[in-house]
């Protein structure tokens, strides 16, 4: 088996990142009808080695080229790109091992069963037979009971299961999730959220892309985003949501209220007749309890109160100007190369 698929777990002290990229660019060749596309601009990102980390962007942002990429299934134009500290290039072999991918495309092939199609994917890899987790996996993805049922037979939830399991089977140290849960339902969504927490427990890195921002807030402890092939921010999700500086307080008055009282004139504030109340504000400049403050100053009684702070949905909106959509990155999805069937999370 690979070097890199038995690399050992994150150490918190390891400096070396899980996936580092430099001056990443990607232009897809032109043709008579269209022009050269420029899809990735030569850029930079490093993925801390035990992280959950999101890739969020727009449809056409660059995300799945440089997914792709970083699977070997595009060519890059310019840059440099390394997986558990392996160039793609020099040793593109073992880069590959070390990365696991799971496409949004249901592609398993419909008359294996769960088991054999384990199994033969852990053949391509080259994995011992000694060697290979395809009863753990079963077990982890919670299909042992369908484990020789053909694959056409399993619903759309446990086929996305299967295929979390097949970009396993080498035991890679980066997991590329690319929107795992597009199209399920709640229950499955939470249950594909549990096992990625456990995969990130277990030591796996794992990069997310998904278009449910909040999805992303909930799991990613780092977050990147990505547009027009540029990426323009990167951090920590709890830095970045602070970036947005707003929050918004509904306040239920005791008493139906014609006016705004002149006191809350200083305030972005808006009656909604005849009792509630909306104040937005920013944090770093006015304190929660100087606002209350002002409000019972003004002769208001407070019945109730929620409230709202900035989510990724409203950096999102500010950052790329367009709103969270769904669905693959339009503009790659003509030129990027799906994954073969036989070999897809490779």
């Amino acid at each position: 088996m690979p070097d890199a698929a038995t690399a050992p777990a994150a150490d918190p002290g390891d400096a070396v990142p899980a996936v580092r990229v430099r001056g990443l660019a990607k232009t897809y060749r032109g043709s008579k009808k269209f022009p050269p596309s420029e899809a990735l601009k030569g850029i930079d990102l490093d993925i801390p080695k035990g992280s959950v980390f999101g890739l969020l962007g727009p449809n056409g942002a660059g995300k799945s080229t440089l997914i792709n990429i970083l699977a070997g299934l595009v060519n890059k134009t310019a840059g440099t790109a390394s997986i558990w500290g392996i160039d793609i290039d020099r040793r593109p072999r073992q880069s590959r091992a070390a990365i696991g991918v799971v496409p949004q495309e249901l592609n398993v092939d419909a008359f294996f069963t769960p088991r054999e199609l384990l199994e033969f994917q852990a053949g391509l890899y080259g994995v011992p037979v000694r060697e290979r987790i395809t009863e753990e996996l079963l077990a982890a993805v919670q299909l042992t009971d369908k484990a020789e049922n053909y694959s056409r037979t399993l619903s759309g939830g446990m086929r996305r299961r299967l295929m979390v399991a097949k970009a396993m089977v080498h035991k890679p140290p980066v997991l590329v999730l690319d929107e795992p849960t597009a199209g399920v339902d709640v229950e499955l969504r939470q249950q594909l959220w549990g096992q990625i927490r456990t995969l990130n427990r277990s030591g796996t890195t794992v990069l997310l892309t998904t278009h449910y921002l909040e999805e992303a807030q909930e799991l990613c402890d780092r977050i990147a985003f990505i547009n027009h092939g540029e990426v323009i921010a990167c951090d920590t999700t709890e830095a970045l949501l602070k970036r947005m500086d707003r929050k918004e307080v509904t306040i239920l008055l005791g008493e139906p209220l014609g006016d705004l009282p002149p006191g809350l004139s200083a305030y972005d504030a808006e009656l909604v007749p005849p009792r509630r109340l909306i104040v937005r504000y920013r944090p770093s400049r006015t304190r929660f309890r100087d606002l209350i403050d002002d409000v019972r100053e003004s002769g208001l009684t407070i019945a109730d109160l929620s409230t709202q702070e900035s989510d990724l949905e409203d950096l999102f909106l500010e950052l790329t100007g367009a709103p969270a959509d769904t669905g693959k990155d339009s503009s790659e999805s003509q030129e990027s190369p799906s994954p073969p069937p036989a070999v897809a999370g490779r």
